[in-house]
This record gives C-alpha cells, sequence and structure tokens, in this order.
C-alpha cells in the first residue's frame, strides 16, 4: 500500500510539478498510510509541506487548508506536542465556526479532534463537555450511524473510561462496533480500531 503511494507521489511530482494539487492530495494519501505504520516523523513531514504550500497559495482559512492543519495537529498530539496541536485545533475550530457555522459536520470534526487533545491533556471534564455537545449535534444532523458521529462517540467512550465511569463507557462503545460492523467494508481499520478498544474494555485493561 505504501510503496504504491510512494510511486503515484513520484509520478505527479514528475509530471505535474511538487505544488500541483493532485501533488499534494498524494502527499496526504501517503502520509495518512505512514501514519498508520507508526511512522509520524515521515508523516508530519509530508503533512507540513501540504501546509504550507497551500497557506501560500489558498490562505490560511481556506478549507484545503485548514483540512491539511487538522491532519497535521492529529499527528503533533500522537507525537506528544498536545499544547502545538491545541493551539492548531483551537484555530481551525475558529476558522471553520467563521466558513460555515457551529452545528457544520467540519465544524464539529474539528471539535471532535479538540476534544481528544483536551483529554491527553488530562483535563477530562472539559473534554467530556465538549464531546457530549459533539456527539448530540452530529446524532441529530447526521444520525447515530454516521462515521462521524462513531469517531466521537468512540472518544467520548474513551473519557468516560478514564474518569471510572466504565459500565457507561462500555456500553457506548458497544454501540460503536456494533455500527462500524454493519459498515465494516467501508472502513475496516476504524472497525477494527472500535474492536480492540471494546476487548480491552472487558480485559479492564483500557487506558
Amino acid at each position: 500500500m505504501t510503496a504504491a503511494l510512494e510511486r503515484r507521489l513520484a509520478q505527479t511530482r514528475a509530471t505535474l510539478g511538487e505544488e500541483h494539487d493532485e501533488t499534494l492530495a498524494a502527499m496526504l494519501d501517503l502520509a495518512e498510510a505512514l501514519w498508520r505504520e507508526g511512522r509520524l516523523g515521515a508523516a508530519r513531514g509530508l503533512e507540513e509541506r501540504v501546509v504550507a504550500v497551500r497557506r501560500r497559495r489558498l490562505g490560511a482559512t481556506h478549507p484545503d487548508t485548514l483540512k491539511a492543519l487538522g491532519k497535521l495537529a492529529v499527528t503533533l498530539g500522537m507525537q506528544g506536542h498536545l499544547a502545538q496541536a491545541r493551539a492548531l485545533q483551537e484555530d481551525i475550530v475558529a476558522a471553520m465556526r467563521a466558513l460555515y457555522g457551529e452545528g457544520h459536520r467540519e465544524t464539529l470534526r474539528a471539535l471532535n479532534n479538540l476534544g481528544g487533545t483536551i483529554a491527553a491533556e488530562g483535563d477530562l471534564a472539559a473534554a467530556r463537555a465538549l464531546l457530549e455537545t459533539v456527539v448530540a449535534a452530529l446524532c441529530e444532523s447526521v444520525g447515530a450511524a454516521d462515521p462521524d458521529a462513531l469517531a466521537a462517540m468512540g472518544n467520548l467512550a474513551a473519557v468516560l473510561w478514564r474518569e471510572g465511569a466504565c459500565e457507561e463507557a462500555y456500553a457506548l462503545q458497544l454501540a460503536v462496533v456494533e455500527e462500524r460492523r454493519r459498515a465494516a467494508a467501508q472502513d475496516a481499520v476504524a472497525t477494527a480500531a472500535a474492536e480492540a478498544a471494546l476487548a480491552a474494555m472487558e480485559r479492564g485493561v483500557w487506558q
């Protein structure tokens, strides 16, 4: 998978140039594959390149720039740079609100990512309050079976578990797994991750 994406990126670079939209899209696709392999440094380098080009060509608040920034922020958080990730995510949320409004899917996605970072920083009460709002808004607007709603539910379940609300967390995570399994062909990776989290809860070892 990664090798094929590397070949695609090399080809688009050679034929279209370093800053063409298709080249940038290929960079982000490769970055996602690298991220899933745990190669966060390599993924981050590609994401930073895309962000720099899109900021210069499209502006800091263009939707495509913000999406690339969102991916970079998640990578930074996974690397342990939580303050830097949170600052980026707060900027993204503000820009999404200005572009789309409070209840738009893109705004809620950004808020979900921010909630995950706040939880990672250890402020579980603030993270729970934010994620509960996000889950409620997504369930109302797109339905509980929507991938974005399921992602937010998974984040909320993690926070509830860490707060000691284990039964509530387990019930929510079980619902996530059941919905993921129904649509497993759409995102097998997300389904496997949800199942692993549920199994860890059952063993009492999930953090």
